[in-house]
C-alpha cells in the first residue's frame, strides 16, 4: 500500500492504494463521482472515463494511482453543475451534442483540454483532440458543433442566454434541449452503474467455451471456498420455468445440459466484490461434451444436419410473398438482374455494457422483485422475467442508458441477475465486461438474397424475386418479426406489380439474431437499391432518374397489397436533384486530375414504414399537479433518440406551457401501462398520439369547468388524470400463403447521395459526404431529427465498409472496428415537412430510416468510382482488391 495525496475538482485528497489500481477505482468507488464512465474493460478504447490531470486529458481507466501523488485532477462534477454548468456543458446542450448521454462527460472533458489549449480550434484539430473518445450515437457532427460553440462562448463573440434567445418561438419546430441533456452534460444522470444498493453482492457468470455440447459435469466445488465468495446457482437452483419466453420459450436463463453458442451462461457466481466473483467464476470447471457446430444456415440446413432444439427443426420459419406473376413478368422484361447478395452479422454497439441491478422488497405475498435493467419495453420484459425466475411480483425500472440501437428489445443481463436477488435474497450488482456484453446480447441478422429485378422496354420495373436465408443463431428471440418487417417493406420505394418472394429462418450456432437500427429492411434495402442501379446501367438512365421514374404513387399497392395513401417523393427528388448534378461534376473534375485515387457517387432511397397495422396500443395518461405542472404517465424508454423532448414538446404546445412545466414518468412499470417497444420509430405517433389524445380530454375538462389549475378540477368535481390511447387498425399479419396483408400507416421518406473516395492501390474506401434529403411530416424538434440522421448515416457507414460481428472472435471496440470521430464525414441535410394526416400533430418518427439507404448508397458509390460491385458487404479494401484484379 502507498500513501497518494491529490486534489481532486479543488478538495485535497488521500488515499491508501494498491500497486494496480487506477484513478478510475477511486473516483467511482471511493468518492461516488461517476460521471466518469467505463465501456471498453480498461483497455482505453472509449474515453468515455476521460478526465484531466495536471491539465491533461487522462483516460482514467489506465492511470494508475501511485503515480498520482500531488496531482491536480478535474472530473466532469467539478466542471460544472446543472444550477451552475460550465460553458461547454452549455454548449453541449445547446447544440444537441447530447443523445443517450454515456459519452458525454469524457467528450467534455478532452474538449475542455483543448479549448483551453486552443479556444478556437480547426475541424481537424478538434477531431484530434476527440480521436479516443467514441461515441455511437451521434455520427460525431453535433459534437464538433459543440466543440466550436463552447468555444465562441470562450471567446465571448456570444453567450448561452443569447443562444437562447435567439430560438424560435413556441414548442413545435423549435430545437429545445432535451430535458436530461443538462444532467447528463454534468455527470449527474446516473446509469446502471452509478447506483449504489445496500449491502450487495457482486455476480459474475460462467460463459460456455463452446459453440455447441453437452454439458457432462459442471464442479463449483473449488469455486464455493474462494474468498469472498456467497455461493453459486446451477440450472436446477432457478425456481421458475428457467426460460425468457418471446415467441419461443427456447432460450434459458442458466443452460441445464446443453450449450448451444458461444457464451452461452452456464453458472452464476455471487461474491462481496466483483473481482472476487469472476475469479470464482473462472474456477469453475465445466466438462463438455462436443455436439455439431452449424455456424450458417447452408450448414444448418443441409440434409442430415444436427437438429439444434429438440422443439423446432433447424428450418424455424418460413413465409412467400407473392403477387401477381412474378416469373411471367421477368420473362417478358426487357432487362433483369440476377445477382446475390449477403449482409454480414453486425452488433449494434451501444458504448455502455449491459449493466443490471437486481433486489427483493416485502414478505410472503407482498414480495416485489426490483429489475434496473436496459429495456425499452419495459412491461413484457418484466413478465418475462417474472415467469422465469419464479417472482411473486415484479418491478422493473430504467434508469438512463447508454445507447441501444434494437439490442435492448431483448433480454441479456436481467434474467441473470433476477435470478441471483431471488436466490441469494440479497441485492445483485451485475456489470458484465464488454466482451460478456457482445456474447449475451443479440445482434443484427446475416442475410443472404438471391434476387432478380426487371423493367420493362420503358425502363418500368416489372417484378422483383428475392429468395432471402436469414441467420437466426441460437435463439429465437423476436422470431419472425424481422423478416415480416423485410417483407413489409421488401418494395423500398418503388412500385412493384409482380413479387415473389421467399424468407427461410434458421436455427445456428451463431450468435442470436435480435432486433437493430431498421430491424430487416437494410439487408433488403441493400440488395434491392445494388440492384436498381445495375438496372439503370443496364438502359443508360441516371440513377437518380431512373429511380424517381419508378416511384410508387398514392392509391398504388406495396408489396403486401397494401395501398399508400401520402407519398410525397418526387418532391425530395427535385429538392436533393441540384446538389446531385453539381457532385457528379466535381467527381469528373477530379477523376479528370486524378488517377490512383478515384471519386464516385451513389445513390440510396427508401421509404420507411412507420405504425404497422396492428401495433400495440399506445397508453399514456396526464396528470395535473398541484403547482398546476403536469406529469407525463408513459412506458417510453429514451435511450438516446429523443422520445422525452418528444412528449414534453407535445404536452407543453398543446396546453400552452412551459417546458419546464412538463414533468415525465416514463422508465419504470409503476404507474405506467405496456405499450410495446421504444423501438422501429414508431413512439411519436404510438406514444405520443395516445398522449395527445389525454391530452385532449384534460383540455376538454378544462374547458368544461373553465379552469386551468389543479384546485379549479379538485373544486369542479373532475378528475386531474386522464388516460389516452392511440391504436392503429388492422391486424398487421401477412397470409401465410401469399405474404398479403395489412402494412404500415405512413412513411418517412429519404434519399441519400454518398461521395466516396476509392484508392486503386490499397482497395481503401474514404467517405468524402453523405447528402440525404428527407421528409419525416412536422417536426417537433429539428437538432434531435439531425442528430438522428447523422447518427444513422454514420452507422450506415460503418455497416458498409467495416463492422462486422464475429462471435467468439470480435472481443472489444478495436475488433469490432468501431467508428471514431476520424471516421466522421461532412453531411449535407435537406428536410421537407409534408403534414401526415394520420402521424401525431402532422408527425411521424425518424430513428432508424438512414441506416437503411446508407450502405447501398455507399457501396454504389464505389462501383461508379471504380467499377468494383460490392455484392457482400462490409467492403473491405480486400474486396475492392480483388474486385480490381478481377477486371485487369
Amino acid at each position: 500500500m502507498k500513501t497518494v495525496n491529490m486534489t481532486i475538482n479543488g478538495v485535497k485528497r488521500q488515499f491508501k492504494v494498491e500497486p494496480g489500481k487506477v484513478l478510475l477505482d477511486i473516483l467511482r468507488e471511493d468518492l461516488g463521482l461517476t460521471g466518469a464512465k467505463q465501456s471498453c474493460d480498461r483497455k482505453g478504447q472509449c474515453g468515455a472515463c476521460t478526465v484531466v490531470v495536471d491539465s491533461k486529458a487522462v483516460l482514467s481507466c489506465l492511470k494508475k494511482a501511485v503515480d498520482l501523488e500531488g496531482a491536480n485532477i478535474i472530473t466532469v462534477e467539478g466542471l460544472g453543475t446543472p444550477r451552475n454548468p460550465h460553458l461547454i456543458q452549455e454548449a453541449y446542450v445547446l447544440s444537441g451534442a447530447i443523445q443517450c448521454g454515456f459519452c458525454t462527460p469524457g467528450m467534455i472533458m478532452a474538449t475542455k483540454v483543448l479549448l483551453d489549449e486552443n479556444p478556437n480550434p480547426s475541424v481537424p484539430e478538434i477531431k484530434k483532440a476527440l480521436a479516443r473518445n467514441l461515441c455511437r450515437c451521434t455520427g460525431y457532427t453535433k459534437i464538433i458543433d459543440a466543440v466550436r460553440l463552447a468555444g465562441r462562448f470562450i471567446r465571448k463573440e456570444t453567450t448561452p442566454a443569447k443562444v437562447r434567445s435567439g430560438m424560435k418561438k413556441g414548442m413545435l419546430g423549435v430545437s429545445h434541449p432535451r430535458p436530461s441533456a443538462m444532467a447528463k452534460s454534468c455527470g449527474s444522470a446516473q446509469f446502471a452503474a452509478d447506483i449504489k444498493l445496500k449491502n450487495p453482492l457482486e455476480m459474475a457468470v460462467v460463459h460456455s467455451t463452446e459453440h455447441h455440447a453437452k454439458i457432462k459435469s459442471i464442479n463449483t466445488s473449488a469455486a464455493k471456498s474462494m474468498p469472498g465468495v456467497a455461493g453459486i446457482i446451477l440450472a436446477d437452483d432457478i425456481k421458475g420455468t428457467n426460460r425468457l419466453r418471446l415467441f419461443a420459450p427456447d432460450q434459458p436463463v442458466l443452460c441445464e445440459d446443453v450449450v448451444r453458442t458461444y457464451g452461452d451462461p452456464v453458472a452464476i457466481v455471487a461474491a462481496e466484490t466483483r473481482d472476487q466473483a469472476r475469479a470464482a467464476a473462472a474456477a469453475v470447471k465445466v466438462e463438455y461434451e462436443p455436439l455439431p457446430v452449424m455456424m450458417t444456415p447452408e450448414e444448418s440446413l443441409a440434409a442430415g444436419a444436427y437438429q439444434i432444439h429438440k422443439h423446432s427443426p433447424n428450418l424455424c420459419y418460413t413465409q412467400p410473398q407473392i403477387r401477381g406473376d412474378a416469373g411471367k413478368a421477368l420473362k417478358k422484361s426487357k432487362f433483369v438482374v440476377d445477382a446475390k447478395f449477403t449482409t454480414q452479422m453486425n452488433h449494434q454497439a451501444p458504448l455502455e455494457p449491459e449493466v443490471c441491478l437486481a433486489y427483493l422488497e416485502g414478505q410472503g405475498d407482498d414480495e416485489t422483485l426490483f429489475v434496473i435493467g436496459r429495456s425499452i419495453n419495459i412491461h413484457l420484459h418484466a413478465a418475462m422475467i417474472k415467469e422465469a425466475v419464479g417472482a411473486k411480483n415484479i418491478r422493473y425500472i430504467e434508469p438512463f442508458v447508454g445507447g441501444q440501437f434494437g439490442i435492448k428489445a431483448t433480454i441479456s443481463s436481467e434474467g441473470l441477475a433476477a435470478a441471483a436477488a431471488m436466490h441469494f435474497k440479497r441485492p445483485i450488482r451485475y456489470i458484465p465486461s464488454l466482451t460478456e456484453s457482445m456474447w449475451i446480447s443479440s445482434k443484427r441478422h446475416p442475410f443472404s438474397m438471391k434476387v432478380k429485378l426487371g423493367a420493362d422496354k420503358e425502363g418500368r420495373l416489372t417484378a422483383f424475386y428475392n429468395e432471402f436465408t436469414v441467420d437466426k443463431g441460437a435463439y429465437f428471440l423476436l422470431g419472425p418479426i424481422i423478416p415480416t418487417r423485410a417483407f413489409h417493406m421488401l418494395n423500398g420505394a418503388y412500385y412493384i406489380e409482380n413479387i415473389d418472394a421467399f424468407c427461410k429462418l434458421a436455427y445456428t450456432n451463431n450468435a442470436s439474431g435480435g432486433a437493430a437500427r431498421g430491424a430487416g429492411p437494410p439487408q433488403v434495402a441493400f440488395a434491392l437499391e445494388s440492384a436498381m442501379d445495375m438496372l439503370a446501367e443496364k438502359y443508360g438512365i441516371d440513377a437518380l432518374e431512373f429511380r424517381k421514374m419508378n416511384l410508387m404513387k398514392p392509391g398504388q399497392a406495396r408489396s403486401t397489397g397494401a395501398t399508400i395513401i401520402q407519398y410525397p417523393f418526387p418532391e425530395l427528388f427535385d429538392a436533393i436533384r441540384p446538389k446531385y448534378e453539381k457532385i457528379k461534376e466535381e467527381i469528373r473534375e477530379f477523376n479528370a486530375q486524378n488517377s490512383k485515387i478515384k471519386r464516385g457517387v451513389g445513390i440510396g432511397c427508401h421509404a420507411f414504414g412507420i405504425a404497422e397495422a396492428g401495433d400495440t396500443p399506445g397508453r399514456v395518461a396526464v396528470e395535473v399537479n398541484p403547482d398546476n405542472s403536469i406529469t407525463v404517465y408513459a412506458a417510453c424508454a429514451d435511450p438516446g433518440e429523443g422520445n422525452d423532448s418528444m412528449l414534453a414538446q407535445i404536452a407543453a404546445h398543446m396546453l400552452d406551457l412551459p417546458i419546464e412545466k412538463v414533468h415525465l414518468y416514463t422508465r419504470d412499470t409503476d404507474k405506467t401501462v405496456g405499450m410495446g417497444p421504444s423501438a422501429g420509430s414508431r413512439m411519436t405517433i404510438i406514444g405520443g398520439g395516445a398522449l395527445a389524445n389525454a391530452v385532449e380530454k384534460l383540455k376538454s375538462a378544462m374547458s368544461e369547468t373553465g379552469t386551468r389549475t389543479y384546485d379549479g378540477l379538485k373544486k369542479a368535481g373532475k378528475p386531474v388524470r386522464y388516460e389516452g390511447v392511440r391504436e392503429i387498425p388492422g391486424s398487421g399479419h401477412l397470409d401465410p400463403k401469399t405474404g398479403q396483408g395489412d402494412s404500415f400507416i405512413t412513411q418517412v421518406l429519404n434519399i441519400q447521395i454518398a461521395e466516396v473516395e476509392v484508392n486503386l492501390e490499397s482497395g481503401q474506401v474514404k467517405v468524402i459526404k453523405m447528402t440525404t434529403a428527407v421528409d419525416a411530416g412536422r417536426i417537433i424538434n429539428p437538432q434531435n431529427l439531425e442528430g438522428q440522421l447523422e447518427g444513422g448515416m454514420d452507422q450506415g457507414i460503418g455497416y458498409a465498409l467495416r463492422e462486422e460481428y464475429i462471435h467468439g472472435q470480435t472481443k472489444d471496440w478495436h475488433t469490432f472496428k468501431f467508428p471514431t470521430i476520424g471516421d466522421s464525414v461532412e453531411v449535407d441535410l435537406i428536410s421537407r415537412e409534408t403534414y401526415r394526416d394520420n402521424g401525431t400533430l402532422g408527425s411521424t418518427g425518424i430513428g432508424e430510416m438512414t441506416m437503411v439507404s446508407t450502405a447501398p448508397a455507399v457501396t454504389n458509390a464505389i462501383y461508379n468510382a471504380c467499377g468494383v460491385r460490392i455484392y457482400s458487404i462490409p467492403a473491405t479494401p480486400e474486396k475492392i482488391k480483388a474486385g480490381l484484379k478481377q477486371k485487369k
